[in-house]
């Protein structure tokens, strides 16, 4: 057990945390950055990423993590692995303990833990993730283009990504297990109104087939009915879209969140009700989810806490 003070300790990584970590350090915060759980992020389980600048033939996930992380470093970043299991924001400086015991002092803290996407719990989920199973279409949609795709939702969410696929695929099916749309009305109409969308409604995915990439899904209409047929669905892709988790019980009764979670942050800074404390990235953004937007909110939760700290001096 040891105990370590910083000017800035950042919790989480992706985009957002290493932007931040990269910022703060060349600032001389000396920030500490724990990775958490997914060091990485999301990101480290995407294959393909060609729409970050910078990389005008692609990257992988994995890659473009790795990079913002040694740039981070290069800097004076202090990159640890595990997790933050206790914070105590009532005072400053605050003290955060990690899963080894260790205690951290820190002037400012930057949170950027993310969200999760969330999934049907179906084994071939995993099995195909990057290999035609996404919860981003603004990421991976290109990928599809004169294909096959299926969206699973019927929320906003799910017609938008359904909206967004049909001008870059063939075909697309949105997958709803109600018979109807959760979605709001203007979201509806376009949805179907749109010639290549099919909603296959009172459908449920049971599995997901092919062999080194999808293939195709195993789905049931009318499950538990007299009218309850089994039927495959030959598929490129193979989208969810029922929602994120942030990942903030951490901070839950601690920080402000909002009705889904989601760290709520003062205006157009990333302030959030605590003096000192940011949040960055995907944990403070129910609506863009981009790498892009992430790297550019650790940049502003890095000058927020530059700022922060100037100003009490």
């Amino acid at each position: 057990m040891s105990q370590t003070k910083t000017k800035c300790l950042i919790i989480g990584s992706g985009p957002a945390g290493y932007t931040a970590a990269l910022y703060t350090s060349r600032a001389n915060l000396e920030p500490v950055l724990y990775e958490g759980h997914q060091p990485g992020g999301q990101l480290t389980i995407t294959t393909e990423v060609e729409n970050f600048p910078g990389y005008p033939d692609g990257t992988t996930g994995t890659q473009l993590m790795e990079d913002i992380r040694r740039q981070a470093i290069r800097f004076g970043a202090d990159v640890r692995s595990g997790l933050i299991t206790k914070v105590d924001f009532s005072k400053r400086p605050f003290i955060v303990t990690d899963d080894s015991g260790n205690e951290i002092e820190a002037e400012t803290v930057i949170i950027s833990t993310g969200a999760t996407a969330r999934f049907l719990g179906l084994p071939d989920e995993e099995k195909y993730m990057g290999m035609g199973v996404s919860a981003c279409a603004t990421c991976d949609g290109f990928f599809y283009r004169k294909k096959r795709v299926a969206v699973v939702g019927g929320g906003d969410t799910a017609c938008e990504e359904a909206l967004y696929l049909s001008n870059i695929a063939q075909d697309v099916f949105l997958i709803v297990r109600k018979d109807y749309l959760r979605a709001s009305k203007v979201m509806q109409r376009r949805v179907l109104e749109k010639p290549n969308i099919k909603v296959l409604f009172n459908t449920q995915t049971q599995g997901l087939y092919g062999d080194e990439f999808l293939q195709g899904a195993h789905l049931v209409e009318n499950i538990g009915t007299t009218k309850e047929q089994h039927f495959d669905l030959e598929l490129d892709g193979f989208f969810l879209a029922i929602g994120h988790t942030p990942n903030t019980s951490l901070f839950k009764g601690v920080i402000d969140l909002d009705e889904q979670g989601y760290i709520v942050t003062k205006g157009q800074s990333t302030a959030t009700n605590i003096e000192g404390v940011f949040a960055a990235g995907d944990v403070a953004d129910p609506n863009y989810r981009q790498a892009i937007t992430a790297a550019g909110s650790g940049c502003k939760a890095a000058l927020d806490a530059e700022r922060f700290l100037t100003s009490l001096e």
